[in-house]
Order: C-alpha cells, then structure tokens, then sequence
C-alpha cells in the first residue's frame, strides 16, 4: 500500500510541469542570456542602487571581456507622500513608492526584445527624530532598489527560460 502511494506521488510530482530555472548551470540558456545583458545607465540616487543591483545579479555569470548581446534601458519614477495625518497636523506616516519601466534592447538590431514594468512600494513611520525619519526614508529606498532588481532578473529570465536564444 505504502509502495503504491510512493508511485502515484511520484506520478503527481512528474506531471505538475515544474522544471528548474537554471537548468544547465553557467552553460544554460537563463545563465548565459543574463550573463549577456549591460545595463545601462539610470538617472537618479534610486537609479544609481538599482543599477548596481542589477550588475551585482547579472554580471555573475559574465565571464571576462564577454561581450554583451542585450542592454537594459530602466525609467524609475520614486515617489515619497505622507499619509496618516495626526491630530497635530503632523504626517505620522509616509509611502516610497518605486516603480520601474524596463526594455531589453538587442544591441545588433537596436529591436525592443522585452518589454515590461515592475514595482515595490515600503512603509515609514515618521518619528520625532527628523534623523532617524531620514534614515528610515533611505533604507526603504535601499530595499525597494534591490527588490525591483530582483524582479526585474526574475522577469527577464522566465523571458529567456521560455523563448530561449533560438527564438530571437
């Protein structure tokens, strides 16, 4: 009996259509799309952390003097707005806001190959120490940075897992 449920979870586990993101390692077809990709300049304090987050994600896998295929143009918009006014007229609370607008560009073509958004948003408390609210301000911006170079990786690899390079 024991046997027979092994066999039918094994059944299960072999029909649900997952299948490994980095399949191959540094050879496959995720690692060396990414590993060919620039990104490109982004204006801005929030554009300086997210670019540098994305070079850290990316350029992993880049081999020395490997000559990027794609280049990676990013438009952020950061916003920061106040909310929960208390009854002293004071802000007691604020939203970052951080969205970004992402084209993956063929080098060789200049054709836009992807094209796509993604966004994060933190909250901040706003406390008596004007320093402390600063402090708090930049790390939700730190953090907010390095989540939407997470999902903008994430994205363009399922990109790259799906089409694959013969695609293009």
């Amino acid at each position: 009996m024991r046997g027979l449920a092994v066999i039918g979870l094994l059944l299960a586990l072999a029909s649900c259509g997952l299948q490994p993101m980095y399949s191959g390692g540094g050879q496959g077809v995720v690692a060396q799309g990414l590993a060919a990709i620039d990104v490109s300049a982004i204006e801005g304090r929030a554009g300086w952390l997210v670019r540098n987050a994305l070079v850290d994600r990316l350029g992993v896998a880049r081999g020395g003097g490997a000559s990027p295929q794609f280049r990676l143009d990013v438009r952020l918009d950061d916003q920061l707005e106040g909310f929960a006014v208390l009854s002293d007229d004071t802000i007691g609370r604020e939203r970052r806001t951080l969205r970004a607008r992402y084209q993956l560009v063929d080098i060789g073509s200049g054709e836009i190959v992807y094209d796509a958004s993604a966004g994060s948003d933190a909250g901040i408390d706003v406390v008596s120490s004007e320093y402390a609210t600063i402090a708090a301000e930049q790390t939700a911006l730190e953090n907010l940075a390095n989540d939407i170079a997470d999902r903008i990786v994430t994205s363009i690899a399922l990109e790259l897992r799906d089409d694959g390079p013969e695609d293009r």
